[in-house]
């Protein structure tokens, strides 16, 4: 299935949301105050958020008087371009891998699905013909190894992983010391859920990167933060604090098959400036897409 198929399908419950304020607004003929209330309206109930919103419309009503845009339909054009060019973040694009091995660590609070994600993405690595290990470090949540192993045999990767309760760092620094000495291409790094307001956990956090610092020179080449879509707004206070403390290069926006509100991802980029590189639709291992700004503002709008 193709990526404009996949969002236009993960993408439903949203567009279904907006479709009555979508419609009011493509059946205005002028551009007047009704039709950038409607707008804001649309704009918001697709989670883009209030600041953002404001921020759009604002910029969008400047395009408006300065190009004499008088019909809505020329407006909305210009809307859904402006949008896809806003979300084609300089650093949207794949990281390139160059070091031997390309370590990712993969950061999140519980539930938001990293596990299920480091799995699809190892699938994605071991179909391009590169060796791939996989790394326990979330030693805390029952069965978080058995899972993560379900998915190295699915997906044809290594991994390493110890008792219940050991030493996260010490478990990565052992993990990354094992792909070195294979001559391992890329390792995944999982870590155990935390609540971004968990000071000593998002210590524990820093810990792990010195560790992976140590072990690998760059190392972690890129650090994704998974979000859960159906949370909403608060992905962006998640993806705020995370980034804050773990640097955090990208971001793997998951279930989007399970929210109204698939705009959040315009919401977590204008406010904290991170590139969603990836967008997940379900379970499956093909259900983890590189995102696109064009296809995703054709699906969504």
């Amino acid at each position: 299935m193709s990526f404009l198929s996949s969002l236009r399908a993960g993408l439903a419950k949203t567009r279904d949301q907006l479709a009555g304020h979508w419609n009011a607004l493509i059946g205005r003929q002028m551009v007047d105050d009704a039709f950038w209330e409607e707008l804001e309206e649309t704009l918001i109930a697709a989670d883009f958020g209030v600041a953002t919103t404001e921020k759009i419309v604002g910029q969008l009503k400047i395009a408006a008087q300065q190009q004499n845009l008088l019909a809505a339909g020329d407006v909305i054009r210009v809307f859904r371009a402006d949008v896809a060019d806003y979300l084609n973040h300089p650093s949207i694009a794949p990281t390139p891998q160059g070091s031997k091995p390309h370590v990712v660590l993969v950061v999140g609070v519980n539930g938001s699905g990293k596990t299920t994600t480091i799995g699809k993405l190892a699938a994605q690595e071991r179909s391009r013909g590169r060796s791939v290990m996989l790394v326990a470090g979330d030693t805390f949540r029952a069965a978080a190894a058995e899972q993560l192993e379900i998915w190295a045999r699915r997906s044809g990767a290594e991994i390493v992983r110890q008792r219940e309760g050991a030493d996260p760092a010490a478990v990565v620094f052992d993990g990354l010391a094992a792909a070195k000495s294979r001559g391992v291409d890329v390792v995944f790094v999982d870590t155990a859920g935390r609540l971004q307001t968990k000071h000593n956990l998002m210590e524990e956090l820093k810990k792990i990167r010195r560790v992976i610092a140590r072990a690998v020179e760059g190392a972690p080449h890129e650090t994704l933060l998974v979000l859960d879509a159906t949370t909403g707004q608060n992905a962006i206070s998640q993806a705020r604090l995370f980034h804050e403390t773990g640097d955090v290069s990208g971001i793997v926006l998951t279930k989007l098959d399970g929210t109204a509100k698939g705009g959040i991802i315009v919401a977590i980029m204008d406010q904290i400036d991170l590139p969603v590189k990836y967008v997940g639709f379900g379970e499956q291992v093909d259900q983890l897409k590189t995102f696109d700004p064009r296809s995703y503002v054709e699906a969504l709008f």
